[in-house]
């Protein structure tokens, strides 16, 4: 393994996790608010570090929040449900992707 680079079993900071999924840190702890069954270890000082099934959760939070369309109190319920999570739709994953890049491009046209 490369010297800096955790394995797929390492737990997470906040940090990392923010940058991996690409979401503010309030972001995710006011998930922590709304979805119980994510729950990171917390050391002294409330530092938190995320197990790879936190990470897995909240790539499937984020996916259902922020591409999928759903709400808050959607993801909430489908989390509840136990039914499995629906996939999304390719075409949507494309806009998405393009829409970044796009993003990305005007972001630096204006730097």
């Amino acid at each position: 393994m490369t010297a800096g680079v955790k394995g797929p079993e390492a737990f997470r900071t906040i940090g990392e996790v923010t940058a991996e999924l690409g979401i503010a840190q309030h972001i995710l702890r006011y998930w922590e608010t709304k979805f119980p069954q994510l729950k990171p270890l917390q050391r002294a000082g409330g530092r938190r570090y995320y197990r790879p099934e936190d990470v897995a959760l909240l790539r499937q939070i984020d996916q259902l929040l922020n591409r999928q369309g759903y709400t808050v109190r959607g993801v909430q319920q489908l989390l509840k449900s136990k039914e499995p999570i629906p996939e999304p739709e390719p075409v949507a994953e494309d806009l998405l992707g393009a829409l970044k890049r796009v993003r990305a491009e005007l972001v630096e046209a204006i730097r």
